[in-house]
């Protein structure tokens, strides 16, 4: 088909510009070298002898006593001051509630690096129990950026998926499917900073796949900055899985037997001076089910009205394993190689049966479908940083290629009439290759610039049992952005970019139809953080993003697999627009975090199903499509809360609520205004001799769409655990919706001239018995960087049941 050479030939020109400017910043040559060193400390507790992230480490020089270096801790506790020059130093240790640490260190050109070992800082008097309640990791943490939920806190979470732990997420509202919206809107799912090739044909499916267990943390980003790519209405929202990279051989063992699914997950990480090698291994296996479908639909053509009413059940089962390998060397303390290899594979589906009542004449449908995802995703990152502090480049590469299948049968019986079998298969195919490149240069230490250049290439082939209804899909993007943090005053911080993105597009559908299409958008940002007093901070941020349909909204060809149902994408489909105003006020009193924000966003282009009454081999049904429908218009806040009545319980609160509305006035569809709201609770406790206990419940509002909605639903659980094995190991008990095995879900679509109403009856209770245990020896003094690879968060994805049943590949 056609290649778009375009963007391609725009991108290695920027590329090799970017390539230039690097090659003129210390990379040799030219410069008199100074001989400069590292200093690192671990800084912890003396209490709890756990890591005191955040903590204000501060190098000032005994001469002049001016400060020279400074930074801030990690999670666990660890800071490197890099660019240290030889000489006396005074290191000082800050934070909140503790008493003030400082201790002399000395460097020397020939030994410039200095290791303090562990720094342990002494809580104040008055805050001894304030600092028993936070000995532990907050379970979720506000950052300026960020809301961070710390997922390997939560002991609810053992046994689950990734489905389960975005349902506790603040913010986040997941469906009985799996799909996830933030405040309402799409949002953009990526691991560990990164896309998943799998993500890209359904998010729902490609959460299930990965075990609670390996989730560190879950970041929700709601007004990304233009170093981001503009993809998700709503956000961005980054999975982290657990991964150790301090000096010496460690892993775990987390496997969970239940009810409703098993789970077994294992990690190994290595690391020896600048090397350092991790690998993880996941599997997944859900037990077969039954789930109660009834579907009615009714369409009228022409006067003529025609009913379908199906009951019956799906007894589907799910199977899945995920595996990485990792591989990070420091080839000196500018220059840095990392490469990471990612495979998964699923499958899920099985047999079911539907008695049919089509104007009054009944029938049987027995069904069996399959459906496979495999996929593998290859980065390859270099970073290099100069003795310029904060000044740093890298270049990353990613490969992405999957594999997915989708067969069905269904054969219909009815009294005195032959036997009627449809047959669908499908194969996708779907590759993605990416180049990106970021400069960071600070003109003083109030004052940076961020800019980057990144170049997407797909194509996607979706092959059907016949060649006419073969799908071919092509689309490039070029962007290029630019970021500028600075201080207004000792109080105030900006940070304000520019991205520009170039998408071109072309398809052909069954050798007969071509499209193609191509848009330029900017997409400007900006966040202005105030600091009113300690721990009190205000936020004030805009941003522009866009949502472009992947191949599920885009393949035009039907699925069939419920022929009275059928399903088809749209190629005439425009990306959603969205600007988005947020005003943030977070502050910590005693304890105990209070986090609100309100916010603005207007859509153009939104894109949903649609349902619309069709004749098929003389036979009325309704096909489902989508439609960019109108624009939207939504206000909204949200409001999270967490309070310590007691040392060792924790109460926490998250309430969201946000406006629905489509208005198009050529279609005339105004829809009028609905309330959307999600609720959170949580609590805690910790007893003595390491156990543990904790319930929770989440509540959904009805999920509204230009035609129709979907009920409320809820979740409530429960766990205990109990540390054993000097608390290198845990075993523990979890339970979710112990009262009702089913969680019904009714969703109705009404037209002038059509009904589609679903109500499924899905099996949610489960009980699981889950053991972990951590082995290994861990030396603290190891040195960990943060690295730099791609992002790519650039489409809308499935909000059904998943690409497989479109039939084919995705975008990711």
């Amino acid at each position: 088909m056609k290649t778009y050479k375009k963007p391609i030939i725009l991108l290695f020109i920027f590329l090799a510009t970017a390539f230039n400017a690097s090659a003129q910043f210390s990379l040799g040559g030219g410069t008199t070298s100074t001989v400069t060193g590292r200093i690192t400390a671990i800084i912890m507790d003396s209490l709890t002898k756990k890591p005191v992230d955040y903590a204000s480490i501060s190098l000032i020089k005994v001469k002049d006593n001016k400060s020279v270096n400074g930074g801030v801790t990690d999670a666990k506790g660890k800071v490197v001051l890099q660019n240290v020059v030889p000489d006396e130093y005074k290191l000082t240790v800050g934070f909140m509630g503790y008493k003030t640490r400082t201790l002399n260190v000395k460097t020397t050109p020939e030994k410039p690096d200095h290791n303090t070992g562990i720094i342990y800082i002494s809580p104040i008097a008055g805050n001894l129990k304030e600092v028993e309640i936070t000995g532990q990791k907050a379970l979720i943490e506000n950052k300026v950026d960020k809301l961070v939920y710390n997922a390997e806190q939560d002991i609810t979470n053992a046994g689950g998926d990734a489905t389960d732990v975005m349902r506790k997420v603040p913010m986040l509202s997941v469906d009985i499917n799996g799909n996830v919206q933030l405040r309402g809107s799409s949002v953009r799912v990526l691991i560990n900073g990164k896309p998943s090739g799998t993500m890209a044909n359904s998010v729902a499916d490609a959460l299930k796949m990965i075990p609670a267990e390996q989730i560190k943390s879950v970041e929700v980003i709601t007004s990304p900055s233009a170093k981001y790519d503009a993809e998700g209405s709503g956000g961005i929202i980054n999975i982290i899985t657990k991964k150790k990279t301090a000096e010496g051989v460690s892993g775990s063992i987390n496997t969970t037997v239940g009810t409703r699914s098993n789970n077994g997950n294992f990690s190994l990480n290595a690391k020896t001076g600048r090397l350092s090698v991790n690998g993880n291994l996941g599997l997944n296996q859900a037990y077969p089910q039954n789930s109660k479908v009834v579907t009615f639909n009714s369409a009228t053509i022409d006067g003529v009205t025609n009913t379908v009413l199906q009951d019956g059940y799906s007894k589907w089962s799910r199977v899945g394993y995920n595996g990485s390998f990792g591989l990070d060397y420091d080839v000196n303390a500018y220059n840095n190689f990392s490469t990471t290899v990612k495979m998964n594979r699923f499958s899920n589906g099985g047999p079911g049966s539907s008695d049919i009542l089509r104007n009054g004449i009944a029938s049987t449908n027995f069904r069996d479908m399959d459906m496979s995802f495999n996929n593998l995703d290859w980065n390859v990152d270099y970073r290099k940083t100069s003795k310029k502090e904060g000044e740093e480049f890298s270049v990353s590469a990613q490969l992405s290629t999957g594999r997915n299948g989708s067969d069905f049968t269904n054969r219909f019986t009815s009294a005195g009439i032959p036997d009627v079998v449809i047959l669908g298969h499908n194969t996708g195919k779907n590759n993605e290759y990416t180049l990106q490149t970021d400069y960071t240069y600070p003109f003083s230490k109030t004052t940076t610039l961020e800019t980057g250049l990144k170049g997407i290439f797909r194509n996607i082939i979706s092959d059907y049992d016949q060649s006419a209804q073969d799908f071919d899909y092509d689309q490039n993007v070029a962007a290029a952005y630019g970021v500028m943090g600075f201080k207004l005053s000792k109080k105030i911080t900006v940070k304000a970019g520019l991205r520009a993105e170039y998408t071109k597009i072309g398809g052909l559908a069954g050798n007969t139809f071509n499209f193609d299409n191509d848009y330029f958008n900017l997409f400007p940002s900006m966040v202005i953080s105030q600091t009113l007093k300690a721990m009190t901070t205000l936020k004030l941020s805009y941003n522009r993003r866009v949502q472009r349909p992947s191949l599920f909204y885009l393949n035009p060809f039907r699925n069939e697999s419920d022929v009275f149902n059928p399903m088809e994408g749209n190629p005439k489909l425009s990306p959603e627009l969205s600007d988005n105003i947020e005003l943030g006020y977070s502050t910590f009193i005693k304890g105990s975090v209070i986090n609100v924000s309100m916010f603005y966003r207007n859509t153009q282009n939104v894109i949903e199903s649609a349902i619309r009454p069709i004749v098929d081999n003389g036979i009325s049904k309704n096909l489902t499509t989508y439609i960019n429908v109108g624009t939207s218009q939504s206000y909204g806040f949200n409001v999270f809360g967490s309070y310590n009545p007691k040392p060792k319980w924790t109460l926490m609160a998250n309430l969201g609520l946000n406006t629905y509305e489509i208005n198009n006035a050529e279609n005339n569809i105004n829809t009028g205004t609905f309330l959307n709201y999600t609720a959170f609770a949580r609590s805690a406790y910790a007893l003595p001799g390491g156990w543990s206990t904790e319930l929770w419940g989440v509540l959904n509002a009805p999920k509204r769409t230009f035609q129709g909605k979907t009920d409320m639903m809820y979740f409530y659980g429960g766990a205990v655990k109990k540390e054993i094995l000097k608390k290198k190991a845990t075993i523990g008990l979890n339970v979710l919706n112990p009262i009702n095995r089913d969680l019904n879900i009714k969703t109705t679509n009404t037209t002038a001239n059509a009904i589609q109403r679903t109500d499924i009856h899905y099996p949610l209770r489960s009980f699981g018995l889950n053991f972990s245990y951590n082995f290994g020896k861990i030396n603290y003094n190891a040195q960990s960087k943060k690295k730099k690879g791609i992002n790519n968060d650039d489409l809308k994805k499935d909000e059904q049941q998943g690409a497989g049943q479109m039939g084919g590949g995705g975008l990711k």
